[in-house]
């Protein structure tokens, strides 16, 4: 068999945390590393998702890299939840210090790539192609834009922004006239900032979400300083721990808790603020009547919050138990429907007709907009995957191979495409634990891995389909234990993108969990792979 020549040994599609980390890996084994990103410098979705409000959801000072002590020793974390534009500063310390962009190709989209004569052919919108033995698609969960089919859109004739696309210069919303559609993560961060800019907001909500305050606040110097001193400890209790953070539930569950008892630790968790409010109590996700008690304790904060009854009665979901869709935090979200320049428009009760060239028109009623803005996310965890569509030597492409819904090995590999990795992909914790130690685990295993077989003159590796489908089975076995699968319009499932599988895709059974199967996996000599020469052998 003829054997195509090889520009280098990994290619990484993407430069956000898991694609910086891959080509870091690569290149200090020895290995031939290039890094092509599509936007003109690195950063990833954190380069990309730069609309007003835009912060992660997981302290700073977790959302960072553990594998260089010097690195977390000497930045410093200015806030508990960082924004974006900082962690933008922080990815790019971490190319420099690393001297990582002379790896890199920016401005290179890349649209497809096939396997043949024993590598990875990438060819890319421009018309490059590239081959590489090994293919690491760092491509992220959160970064194929979702661009909802509305009809009479492409008409509209103001401003249009998509929070997953803002511009790098923020537009000047002041006087205008805004409409806003969608209420996920960014949509209910952003809200408040337009609010105080915009002459008039109207909210476009299609289903509701939960969100928790984010009681966010600098970090004073003596906390700088017991981070730093600390930051073993928290890395050791991260390390295998659900979510990948240090903070655990409560000692109890919910149900066999007293009232008085229960209140209290849902109000240290609510003013806490953050995500962990939905990992509240051990039960909290699996047993329909814990949850109950969280989420009536958050319906009554919401109600709290908001002056007008019918107002909160939208803002309330009532098709999900709480945390079964990923919670949002915010910084003011309800109390903006106070103000007398917003409006909330409920699309289940008023759905859009059609988007004119001046305003947007629901069955019921007339909005005149200046600017539109689609906060309407991604399509998330397989998009920006499936957008390439890779191809396998027996001709099998990726959208057939999960044409009934994702099949992969740990998260990470996809029979009949030998030698790719996904990372942060469909199977894997993903979007449920926290991404910067998950990305770094799994890029340890990938590494190790083509290490390991390239020590031992292999060059191809595969899982076995029935690897696979045992795997996938886990995952959607583990899923059907919690309540996760009870929220019909959830991403987790592919629900926000019209004709996509409805399965749910992350793995819920805990980081921890599955950090250890894949330590037991690369143990056992990769059992449930198939590792070859090109020949067959």
């Amino acid at each position: 068999m003829t054997r195509t020549m090889v520009d280098v040994d990994v290619m990484v599609i993407g430069a956000g945390f898991a694609g910086l980390y891959a080509v870091h890996r690569a290149a200090s084994a020895g290995l031939s590393a290039l890094g092509v990103e599509a936007a003109p410098d690195v950063g990833g979705t954190w380069y990309w998702n730069r609309y007003p409000g835009a912060r992660c959801d997981v302290e700073s000072v977790d959302y960072s890299y553990s594998f260089d002590d010097d690195l977390q020793q000497s930045w410093t974390w200015t806030e508990r939840f960082a924004a974006q534009p900082e962690i933008l500063a922080y990815l790019q310390h971490v190319a420099d210090r690393f001297d990582l962009r002379r790896h890199y190709q920016f401005g290179v989209d890349v649209v497809a790539a096939s396997f043949e004569g024993g590598c990875w052919q990438v060819r890319t919108a421009a018309g490059q192609t590239y081959a590489a033995q090994f293919l690491v698609c760092a491509t992220g969960c959160l970064s194929a834009v979702n661009r909802p089919d509305i009809p009479g859109a492409g008409e509209f004739a103001g401003q249009v922004y998509f929070t997953a696309a803002w511009p790098r210069e923020d537009p000047d919303l002041r006087g205008k006239r805004v409409g806003l559609i969608g209420t996920g993560s960014s949509g209910i961060q952003a809200v408040p900032i337009i609010a105080r800019d915009a002459d008039q907001l109207v909210v476009f909500q299609r289903s509701a979400n939960y969100s928790v305050p984010m009681p966010n606040r600098p970090w004073s110097p003596e906390e700088q300083r017991q981070i730093r001193e600390r930051y073993p400890e928290r890395r050791r209790l991260s390390a295998y721990a659900s979510a990948g953070t240090p903070h655990g539930t409560y000692a109890k569950n919910a149900v066999d808790t007293d009232p008085w008892e229960r209140a209290d630790a849902l109000w240290k968790r609510w003013r806490e603020g953050g995500v962990l409010f939905a990992k509240t109590f051990p039960d909290q996700n699996s047993d329909p009547a814990a949850n109950d008690i969280a989420r009536v304790f958050a319906e009554e904060r919401i109600r709290e919050i908001v002056d007008d009854p019918a107002v909160a009665a939208d803002l309330i979901p009532g098709d999900h138990p709480i945390g079964s869709k990923r919670i949002c935090t915010d910084a003011g979200y309800y109390a903006t429907f106070n103000r007398g320049n917003v409006r909330l428009v409920n699309l289940r009760r008023e759905p859009i007709d059609a988007i004119t060239a001046d305003d947007v028109r629901t069955i019921n009623a007339t909005y005149p907009c200046d600017v539109l803005i689609f906060a309407t996310g991604f399509d998330a965890l397989t998009g920006a995957l499936t957008r390439i569509d890779p191809t396998g030597p027996g001709g099998e492409r990726l959208r057939d191979i999960w044409a009934g819904g994702p099949v992969t090995f740990l998260g990470l590999m996809i029979p009949g495409l030998p030698n790719l990795f996904s990372i942060s992909g469909p199977g894997s914790p993903s979007v449920l634990a926290n991404m910067v130690v998950h990305a770094e685990v799994q890029v340890d295993w990938v590494m190790d891995l083509i290490l390991a077989a390239r020590a031992r003159g292999l060059d191809e590796v595969e899982p076995r389909a029935d690897a696979a489908r045992a795997w996938t089975d886990h995952v959607a076995h583990a899923a059907e234990q919690t309540l996760f699968t009870k929220a019909a319009s959830s991403w987790y499932l592919g629900a926000n993108i019209d004709g996509k599988k409805r399965t749910f895709m992350p793995y819920t059974g805990g980081f921890g969990t599955y950090r250890r199967h894949c330590e037991l996996i690369a143990r056992t000599g990769y059992a449930g792979l198939v590792l070859t020469t090109h020949t067959g052998h």
